[in-house]
């Protein structure tokens, strides 16, 4: 519906900032502004200013700034012209009349809310019945207490299809109304039938808390095993996210909100007391269902299965996140390991390692870099060509100028860490001077020459492959890890993680000789690094498992000395690089003797 200007104007003139804000936040005077603690921020110093003089609001730890209109939308969840009524009413003015078909339209959604309603009362009903014993059963065996079922509205869609249509017709709502809102079908001769038959019922709430869908759950051999209600003028699935109404508010406390993939998983945590979690609707994350949590969160975590497919689902969403990233705003992503999911872990082991994992997230850059790196073979040079083509092409897809500058930023540095690579040189060269020897530079000598790789070198470009199977074959074998413990405590792994379990095994190793496998993983578990050692082992598990742990203890111990060796040979080979840049790269007698010294450190390790 439009509005006219002078309308608006009149309103925001009449409704001041802080009355509306302080429904929600407790605001200080100071001066001529209210501050207040962030309600889209968990903080502890107020972030939050309200200017009545000017209208607006700002928040600095989010970069949240508008007018009482907006914050009812982006804080309460109301639509515009919500918004606009709740204001209209505050203010004793009364809302410009509709066009006829706009409140054609009103009216229309207003039946369809009211016939959802009903429905979802209904079903509640049902499930409390006899013949909803078996949909009672299976809630209670997944450990949900009755308050939780009554808080989600949980109900049971009968066998009988009429069922429903029935009870609707005797509250008053037309055939039309009950087809257009998704809660029956029509067939081809005109007979109308509940769409829900013998399920779970999952009412699926707006922000606001009005039932708009449902999701249901197949009790027996039924398919699909999930159902959602299908799209309507209320209901738009990549728009919407199972369990908002409850978890906005105690998302915009704690400045985080959880993705999870399944309503069961939702319900799971708010009865573990973690309320701050939503679920997509049987899809893939939405750029629309992105958005919306970013008004609760600046950066929300997606918890996926730590499998293959649930890393390649967190993939997915990554990169449909990350051409409309913005300054400030991002994903996180927590990737369950064992198998399991929220609901099974929080029942065998409780809302704390669930919150640890939370606390242990991937950034969304770690994600992107993993989803492509698994694509290619690290050690072919053409891999590593497309690999970097690959993250370029990504990053020049951010919209957002600053987000596509610093990515790509991000990613040069990742390169170089990886890889080894060199920055480029800014040269401006005259032509090639015809004896096949070197190019002029102006007003300078001739370029530097490259310094040559020590001849055994490892491989750059597997480096951090490298580094997790030496790693990897040392936890099965630290009896064969304690004669190299002093070679080991000296090497720093390209990978922090894995650096911090080098270090952290090394330690174990000399303070403890003869530990076995077991007793090694329990300190190093103990110490901290459970995340590390899962996401070490799922790669391992992705890439097989290094073959020499098939063979003797002999050929075992000959493949760790030289995996180590590989590693001070390209340590030695980068501490040349650096020393090379400090000196006259012209002279290359000076290039030489560095070689020759650094080669004889070498020798002595």
């Amino acid at each position: 519906m439009s509005l006219p200007p002078h309308f608006l104007e009149e309103l925001k003139q009449r409704v001041s900032v802080s009355d509306i804000v302080q429904r929600r936040v407790k605001l200080i005077k100071r001066g001529r502004e209210f501050v207040g603690l962030s309600p889209f921020n968990a903080e502890k110093s107020p972030s939050f200013t309200v200017n009545d003089e000017k209208g607006f609001y700002h928040c600095f730890s989010s970069g949240e700034h508008g007018d009482i209109l907006s914050f009812l939308m982006n804080v309460e969840g109301m639509t515009f012209m919500e918004a606009v009524e709740t204001c209209a009413g505050l203010a004793g003015m009364d809302v410009p009349q509709e066009t006829p078909e706009e409140h054609a339209r009103a009216e229309q959604a207003k039946g369809m809310r009211e016939a959802n309603t009903a429905a979802a009362h209904f079903f509640e009903q049902q499930l409390r019945m006899p013949h909803g014993a078996e949909a009672l059963t299976y809630l209670e065996r997944r450990g949900l207490a009755e308050p939780t079922m009554r808080r989600f509205q949980l109900g049971y869609a009968p066998a009988d299809r009429m069922a429903v249509i029935a009870y609707l017709r005797r509250e008053g709502y037309e055939d039309d109304v009950l087809v257009e809102a998704g809660l029956a079908r029509k067939s081809d001769d005109g007979r109308v039938y509940g769409y829900f038959k013998d399920r779970v019922i999952f009412p699926i709430m707006d922000a606001r808390g009005r039932c708009i869908a449902f999701g249901a759950r197949a009790l027996g051999e039924a398919q699909p095993k999930y159902l959602n209600s299908p799209d309507s003028p209320l209901f738009q699935k990549g728009d919407t996210l199972y369990g908002l109404d409850l978890a906005r508010e105690p998302g915009h406390k704690a400045g985080e909100i959880i993705v999870v993939e399944g309503y069961m998983d939702v319900i799971a945590l708010s009865e573990a007391g973690i309320p701050n979690a939503v679920a997509p609707l049987g899809t893939a994350i939405t750029e629309n269902q992105i958005k919306r949590l970013w008004k609760i969160a600046a950066r929300p975590t997606l918890c996926m299965d730590g499998d293959a497919a649930g890393r390649r689902a967190a993939g997915r969403a990554a990169l449909r996140c990350l051409p409309i990233l913005v300054p400030g705003r991002s994903l996180k992503f927590t990737l369950l390991t064992g198998g399991q999911d929220p609901d099974e872990m929080v029942r065998e082991n409780g809302a704390e390692a669930l919150n640890e994992a939370f606390a242990n997230a991937e950034s969304l850059a770690d994600i992107i870099w993993a989803d492509a790196l698994s694509e290619i073979d690290a050690t072919q040079p053409e891999q590593r060509a497309a690999f970097d083509k690959r993250l370029h092409d990504l990053a020049r897809g951010i919209q957002d100028e600053t987000v596509r500058r610093y990515f790509t930023d991000e990613i040069r540095n990742r390169l170089r860490q990886a890889f080894g690579l060199e920055e480029p040189q800014q040269r401006t060269y005259d032509r090639y001077n015809g004896r096949g020897d070197h190019w002029k530079k102006r007003d300078q000598g001739p370029p530097a020459r490259r310094l040559p790789r020590p001849a055994a070198g490892a491989r750059v470009a597997a480096r951090s492959i490298g580094e997790g199977r030496l790693v990897y074959v040392l936890l099965q074998r630290p009896d064969l890890a304690e004669p190299l413990a002093e070679r080991l405590a000296l090497v720093r792994f390209a990978d922090p993680a894995l650096d911090s379990l080098r270090a952290a095994l090394v330690q174990n190793i000399v303070h403890a000789p003869g530990i076995d496998a077991g007793a090694l993983r329990n300190h190093l578990t103990n110490a901290g690094l459970t995340r590390t050692l899962s996401l070490l082992d799922a790669d391992i598990k992705r890439r097989r498992p290094p073959g020499v742990l098939q063979e003797n203890e002999a050929d075992i111990a000959i493949w760790l000395n030289q995996a180590i060796s590989a590693m001070e040979r390209d340590e030695v080979n980068q501490e040349i690089q650096r020393r090379a840049r400090s000196l006259n790269m012209q002279d290359d007698r000076a290039l030489q003797a560095l070689d020759s010294e650094m080669q004889a450190v070498f020798r002595e390790r």
